[in-house]
């Protein structure tokens, strides 16, 4: 209230806020933007649908709430996030229930609706709730537009109800790369903002952490507070968790100097949806930074008999067929073998850089390097042709690696030999979880280095 009140030149209190600006966004059309479950807005009476309400009876409602709330209600339907009625015998499916006398204030109530309007939805189920000006507001501007897209006749198939859900892709998009001045349901389409389900068009919930590198964009040195918590049947209170969004900036720093800026920008849309473990797990870590972004697919890679295979996807030419054909399988060929090794290859590497770096300057081509002098021995060697895919790149520990290492330095040639020397030395050094990251990025660069050599 105060962030709105002050970019608006107002002062309103929150009754007043949700009189003017909530219900007539909110509940005062055909389609809600929001379904608060049992509250005054749902509940209809005999014939009553909400779709063919009158201005009267939705004003009805209005009063029936600021009724109740001048009573001192104060159960689920009528303070959003409340315990239910234990009057009414609900209260079994309500959590953090306390009896100390805690004191409310009808402002209290006000606001609980606009915070719970203000929450944003991530896939996984919950919603964040940032405490912060910038965010609040501009999640306020995106009501507008989804109550301009509900609205339109043309759109009669858009769900209405969704607008934690909307909050999260409106988000994403406004601190995004892609925002433009002007736009429509198109442009917003072609983001993936929908689906279309069996009847409705439905508004998918955005991944965390493709909100969390777009807020990032416009507080990349910054670290807020999101609390993160479900209503629904039951309620869900994870808890108060720092994002700290300039890491993530940190990561797309790495990306550009490893892998150009037009890699970086290309690669975007598929980094920000790979990048990120499951919202609860990440929550667990106690803070959504770098170790929460792990991305998709790299754990399985911690099975110490786990090599990558980044080797270049061939297409055969079948007999018959014409040069435009085969050229087009190529080309098909050649986008999926960028999508599905590549990008995925690249992401990792970023990750795993970040993590070995979080607090200190390091080579980011080091583990390249030691890459390439690893896959330069394995081209010229005979007898030893499988030595580090077998027995270097098994290793079950650090004792074992090393335990190789020096198997290897006594086979080296003399002009390469310091590159191990200097990898052993930094292993000793190395804490246990750094030297799991380093060994399977030098195993990704080894892969990376025989796909080279193959094309």
């Amino acid at each position: 209230m105060k962030a709105y009140n002050r970019k608006y030149e107002k002062e309103l209190t929150a009754k007043e806020f949700f009189e003017q600006e909530y219900f007539e966004l909110f509940f005062n059309h055909p389609k809600y933007l929001q379904w608060p479950t049992n509250s005054p807005f749902v509940q209809m009476k005999k014939g009553q649908k909400p779709h063919l309400l009158k201005l009267d009876e939705r004003s009805e409602k209005l009063k029936n709430l600021h009724s109740k709330i001048a009573a001192g209600d104060k159960d689920a339907s009528i303070a959003i996030g409340f315990p239910a009625s234990e009057i009414k015998e609900f209260a079994t499916t309500s959590g953090l229930i306390t009896d100390l006398d805690l004191s409310f204030d009808n402002e209290d109530i006000y606001l609980s609706w606009i915070g719970s309007g203000l929450s944003v939805g991530v896939a996984g189920g919950l919603s964040i709730l940032f405490d912060q000006p910038d965010v609040l507001l501009q999640t306020y501007v995106g009501w507008k537009v989804y109550r301009q897209f509900l609205n339109d006749p043309v759109l009669e198939k858009l769900a209405g109800n969704k607008i934690t859900s909307w909050n999260g892709q409106w988000l994403s998009y406004a601190f995004s790369k892609d925002i433009r001045e002007y736009f429509d349901f198109a442009s917003l389409e072609n983001l993936g903002f929908f689906k279309m389900d069996k009847t409705d068009m439905v508004i998918e919930t955005v991944k965390w952490s493709r909100l969390f590198f777009n807020l990032s964009r416009q507080f990349p040195d910054s670290t807020y507070t999101g609390y993160i918590f479900s209503l629904g049947q039951t309620n869900k209170t994870l808890g108060f968790y720092p994002f700290k969004f300039q890491q993530a900036r940190r990561i797309i720093e790495f990306y550009k100097k490893l892998f150009g800026e037009n890699a970086a920008m290309k690669d975007a849309g598929y980094y920000e949806n790979m990048y990120g473990i499951h919202i609860k797990r990440a929550c667990e870590l106690g803070a959504i930074g770098i170790q929460a972004l792990e991305p998709e697919g790299l754990r399985k890679y911690f099975d110490k008999d786990k090599m990558p295979n980044l080797k270049k996807t061939t297409a055969s030419r079948k007999n018959g067929q014409t040069d435009e054909d085969f050229d087009s399988i190529l080309k098909e060929a050649e986008n999926k073998d960028y999508e599905n090794k590549i990008i995925p290859f690249r992401i990792y590497k970023t990750w795993l850089l970040a993590m070995i770096t979080k607090n200190k300057e390091e080579n980011l081509k080091y583990s390249e390097e030691v890459a390439t002098v690893l896959f330069a021995h394995k081209q010229e060697a005979r007898v030893e042709k499988k030595f580090i895919e077998e027995k270097l790149f098994k290793s079950k520990g650090r004792k074992q690696f090393l335990s190789e290492l020096g198997e290897l330095i006594q086979i080296f040639s003399s002009d390469r030999i310091e590159v191990l020397k200097d990898l052993r030395d930094r292993i000793y050094t190395l804490g246990d979880e750094d030297y799991q990251y380093l060994f399977i990025l030098i195993k990704f660069d080894f892969a990376y280095q025989e796909r080279l050599s193959n094309l």
